[in-house]
């Protein structure tokens, strides 16, 4: 089990939370609620040891996208960056209906 780390600045805010996926065999759950201050977070809990590298590659393209000050946590179970990315997509898609 390896947890990482991550901090992007931010320039716009969010009020609301989301709750996206399980944390299930190649699959991950992701947690998302409004940052404080003018920073994003990410937390990473993952069962597959060294890939910080492409954990902060697929965040690096995400925050160039949405630039907003939130707390993600992720409790990672295997999976690819593309379902990494279909499920920071689906958070943003549920956050944006709901404003």
């Amino acid at each position: 089990m390896q947890i990482i780390h991550l901090q992007y600045p931010a320039q716009q805010s969010l009020t609301r939370r989301a709750h996206i996926g399980v944390a299930g065999s190649g699959d991950l759950e992701l947690l998302i609620e409004p940052s404080t201050d003018n920073q994003a977070y990410v937390q990473i809990s993952t069962s597959a040891n060294g890939f910080e590298d492409i954990w902060r590659a697929v965040f690096d393209r995400f925050f160039k996208l949405y630039s907003y000050a939130v707390k993600i946590e992720i409790n990672d179970f295997g999976a690819t960056p593309g379902v990494v990315n279909l499920r920071l997509t689906q958070a943003m898609e549920v956050l944006r209906d709901e404003q």
